[in-house]
């Protein structure tokens, strides 16, 4: 629970720029194209550089206490969002947020891999990705609603801060206050430990050794970040720009919408990693990850629906598939691979997936948009984008299906069968 809180926390400070960021273009004058890098290359160059010593880190030291420092760091940057005033600051700001908010999901989910045991780790990890959804859920429906009060004649302030700086400034001192609990949860012991401390070079050897299993997964899931960030930026502007929305209008049945759609998608894809385990399928425990690529291929197509109803169903329809996707191929790591390679691998994802996913998505979309026309044209860029994303990763998704190690279809029937 407190780490599916801590996550919860992380994922609110990152995703409530979104519902904010009319606003916050109109108020420090910057564009599409800033936004963009604002929202993806600020968090992807941080993490790119230091995913793999965090992961390092998450497989020799103690978690507990990283945890605490990510938490420490997203915090820190949500306040100093309060402040900035212009596009170099808010870069800053908002780098220190993504590095946080991102790195500490690889780490979380190595302590929560070492509180069971393998056959019941999807439902384990289900609690993480229950944190991301409702963390991401609060910042449209909680960060909207707060920034609509804040705007009314009768709104809150201080200091003369504009509404946007308010809603960060709130959720900056609530995720501070959420770090004390934190301090208390004891580290966990290390299971299935092949070896104490491997060196590093030995560590990328081993995932090279399983490289026809981990490429195609880590193409799969990267694609499905591209989709589900360039969604999660650009929903809000394509609804103010196109359906004339403002986020008091919208943020509650889209936190809505994130809220039900991720706890589904989490619930589907936790029960879909355990049951595919324990079958003689090769490759079962990423039959969930296969079918939620497939669902989100026509998904993608809710920036160019022409109503509201439209656009909110085929959103959560999407948002179902990327958190199926997400659980399963978690889930798939902290199965196949041993502890001492958990840490290394997913540090070695999160790099790969920052630069094509959040640094690369989010401008892909702006840029698309300006070669079909201009920001009127925002939706049709994203949906462009999100099929194509999601095709990719439903072909890479089945090929890494095929390439599960044989090792791991025997385990999950030797666990049924003991």
């Amino acid at each position: 629970m407190l780490l599916g809180l801590t996550i919860a926390s992380g994922a609110a400070a990152r995703g409530v720029f979104s519902p904010l960021q009319e606003a916050i273009k109109h108020d420090l004058s910057v564009n599409d194209l800033q936004l963009s890098m604002v929202q993806g290359l600020a968090a992807s160059i941080p993490i790119a550089v230091l995913s793999i010593p965090l992961g390092r880190m998450t497989d020799r030291s103690n978690r507990v206490l990283i945890l605490v420092g990510l938490a420490s760091i997203w915090t820190l940057g949500t306040f100093l969002t309060v402040i900035v005033n212009d596009f170099n600051s808010m870069f800053l700001a908002r780098m220190l947020v993504g590095l946080g908010a991102v790195c500490s999901v690889p780490v979380a989910i190595s302590v929560a891999a070492d509180l069971c045991p393998p056959t019941t780790r999807g439902r384990s990890l289900l609690m993480l990705s229950l944190g991301q959804v409702v963390g991401a859920a609060a910042a449209f429906a909680l960060g909207g609603s707060l920034f609509a009060a804040l705007a009314s004649t009768h709104g809150f302030t201080v200091a003369g801060l504009a509404p946007w700086r308010m809603t960060h400034l709130i959720f900056g001192v609530i995720s501070g206050l959420l770090i004390i609990p934190l301090l208390l949860l004891a580290e966990p012991v290390r299971l299935e430990v092949e070896e104490a401390g491997p060196a590093l070079g030995h560590a990328l050897r081993s995932l090279w050794a399983r490289r026809g299993f981990l490429v195609p997964l880590f193409i799969g899931q990267i694609s499905v970040v591209m989709a589900d960030t360039a969604a999660g930026i650009w929903a809000a502007p394509v609804l103010s720009r196109d359906f004339h929305l403002q986020p008091g209008q919208y943020g509650g049945w889209m936190g809505l919408v994130l809220l039900v759609a991720g706890v589904l998608g989490a619930v589907v894809g936790g029960v879909s990693a355990d049951v595919g385990h324990r079958s003689k399928l090769r490759g079962g425990i990423l039959a969930g990850a296969v079918l939620g690529a497939a669902l989100s291929v026509p998904a993608s197509l809710f920036p160019v629906m022409p109503g509201v109803p439209g656009f909110a169903m085929l959103l959560a329809l999407l948002l179902v598939g990327g958190s199926m996707s997400g659980l399963v191929t978690a889930a798939s790591v902290a199965v196949v691979l041993p502890n001492e390679l958990r840490g290394v691998c997913l540090g070695a994802f999160i790099v790969i997936s920052s630069i094509v996913g959040l640094g690369f998505a989010p401008t892909l979309v702006s840029l698309g948009a300006t070669a079909l026309g201009g920001d009127a044209h925002l939706g049709q860029a994203l949906a462009i984008a999100g099929v194509v994303a999601s095709v990719v990763s439903l072909i890479a998704f089945a090929l890494a299906m095929r390439r599960t190690p044989i090792a791991t279809v025997l385990l999950g029937q030797a666990a049924d069968h003991p």
